[in-house]
């Protein structure tokens, strides 16, 4: 008997009555969750998953929003823009969300599983989901946010990433847009203990900003956060710059190490 992520890598028809029956309250629950996150008035952002079962996360969201975004934003998807579809699949659940008459809560973020997605395309003898460079998804991320500024009035935006540049042009957007920076259909997002010297500035500068705190045993959380890790340390200069701005508050407090 595997994982539902497991179950949900496979094609419906060929599920067995146990696992068909454990898929079924699995959705259950998530749509439990969300119906009660929408009774509190409190946002709920789906994170995103490998390509291999990520198109069962993409239909559940796709319906809890057309079922609970109705008159505000409750449910957030998360796309995962080093995938170069992404980009087209957000065209196409605006489309939906439009026709259907609702609207799209977004969170985007650049992705966990590079390696093993490509990895795992050449074994299994597809094509790779993975853009072919840093700078394809660099350009992929901005050009998601773009997207979401320029229909605002439609799409509520989370932008999750520890990058300078995206950062700084989301805050460009916003400027340009005309809209305050604390417009509450707009936040930017780091995890807790990563990038601190861009959640803070945002903040200082009157931004929406939040901070993520994974919770979970050490032994799963642990991958989680030496992927973000990596994430960091694949921006030039970037590790540095922190360790110096680390430096400089430590020095600023009197504190010196030993």
């Amino acid at each position: 008997m595997g994982s539902v992520l497991e179950i949900a890598s496979l094609d419906e028809d060929g599920l067995n009555d146990i696992e068909r029956a454990e898929l079924e309250n699995f959705k259950n629950r998530f749509m439990a969750l969300c119906r009660r996150a929408a009774e509190k008035g409190v946002r709920i952002l789906v994170d995103a998953e490998h390509y291999y079962c990520q198109n069962l996360f993409d239909k559940l969201t796709e319906e809890a929003m057309a079922t609970f975004n109705k008159e505000r934003v409750i449910v957030f998807h998360t796309l995962q823009m080093y995938r170069h579809d992404r980009l087209d699949y957000l065209r196409r659940i605006h489309k939906d969300a439009k026709d259907g008459g609702y609207k799209l809560g977004i969170k985007f973020v650049r992705g966990a599983y590079m390696e093993e997605e490509r990895e795992r395309a050449v074994m299994m003898g597809y094509i790779s989901p993975i853009c072919a460079s840093k700078a394809e998804t660099d350009l992929n991320y901005d050009n998601g946010l773009r997207y979401v500024m320029d229909n605002i009035n439609e799409i509520e935006l989370f932008s999750g990433t520890h990058n300078y540049e995206s950062n700084y042009l989301l805050a460009e957007l916003i400027n340009n847009k005309g809209i305050t920076k604390a417009d509450k259909r707009v936040w930017f997002s780091q995890l807790y203990g990563m990038s601190d010297n861009i959640t803070y500035a945002l903040a200082r500068e009157g931004y929406n900003v939040c901070k993520y705190i994974p919770y979970a045993p050490v032994k799963e959380v642990l991958p989680y956060l030496l992927r973000r890790a990596e994430e960091n340390t694949s921006m030039a200069g970037q590790t540095g710059r922190e360790l110096g701005l680390i430096k400089d508050e430590m020095n600023r407090r009197g504190i010196r190490l030993v």
